[in-house]
């Protein structure tokens, strides 16, 4: 599910390093969270242990039947526009829905979740211009975000497009948010010159749904393990 993917920390012009989250969108049924559109007080609280969370509804969703897996659901309709700094709160609240979610899915409390923070993190880099966000809202109430930020490599023969995070909550996965979120960021690269749009997703079964859904869309495997080590 990434479709995960902006932590914390990511790498780029504005973000160093190489640490790109998993991500959770579109069709990804396997991994859901409680996704209703709550203020950043009640949504998730990532300092309390993850083990508290494995028997959690996102746990009993990654064990979802393949019956209840290849559900259809009925498409929906969704406002995409580039988000502004006033959108940081409501960023910075779906952003923990997000880590929450990995951590169930992979039993490890693998980030640190401050809500303050990473809102003002947000708006800083939105108000600079460093990090964008593509923000889909349906019914006036956010659904889901793909975060993109540019990056520089001289074997890209120019610069490119990453995508550190990317989420749609859970009702309404599978019904053409996702696709519509990153058939925009496409747009988005192509307007501003990006030869390429990377992603990054783990080497693991719980996250099958998710590479199928970026291969879907014209991305494959190029190759290599991401490596980090921290400063």
């Amino acid at each position: 599910m990434n479709r995960l993917t902006g932590a914390p920390c990511a790498r780029g012009t504005r973000h160093t390093g190489t640490n790109h989250i998993f991500h959770i969108a579109g069709g990804a049924r396997s991994r859901a969270h409680d996704g209703s559109n709550q203020s950043p007080t009640s949504t998730t609280d990532l300092n309390r242990p993850w083990r508290k969370k494995r028997t959690s509804k996102v746990g009993r969703s990654i064990a979802r039947t393949g019956k209840q897996e290849t559900e259809k659901k009925t498409p929906v309709t969704a406002h995409i526009d580039l988000a502004r700094p006033e959108d940081a709160e409501v960023i910075a609240a779906m952003v923990g829905e997000l880590l929450q979610e990995i951590m169930s899915a992979v039993s490890e409390k693998a980030f640190n979740f401050h809500h303050q923070d990473t809102e003002a993190r947000a708006r800083g880099w939105l108000i600079d211009g460093s990090y964008l966000v593509l923000l889909a809202r349906q019914g006036g109430a956010a659904v889901g975000f793909l975060a993109l930020y540019q990056s520089y490599a001289l074997y890209t023969e120019g610069a490119y497009g990453t995508i550190p995070e990317f989420y749609v909550r859970p009702p309404y996965r599978s019904r053409g948010i996702g696709t519509a979120l990153i058939e925009e960021s496409k747009k988005v690269g192509q307007a501003r010159g990006w030869r390429r749009l990377e992603v990054t997703t783990p080497p693991l079964p719980q996250f099958e749904r998710t590479l199928a859904f970026y291969q879907r869309h014209g991305f494959h495997i190029s190759g290599g393990r991401k490596l980090k080590v921290l400063l």
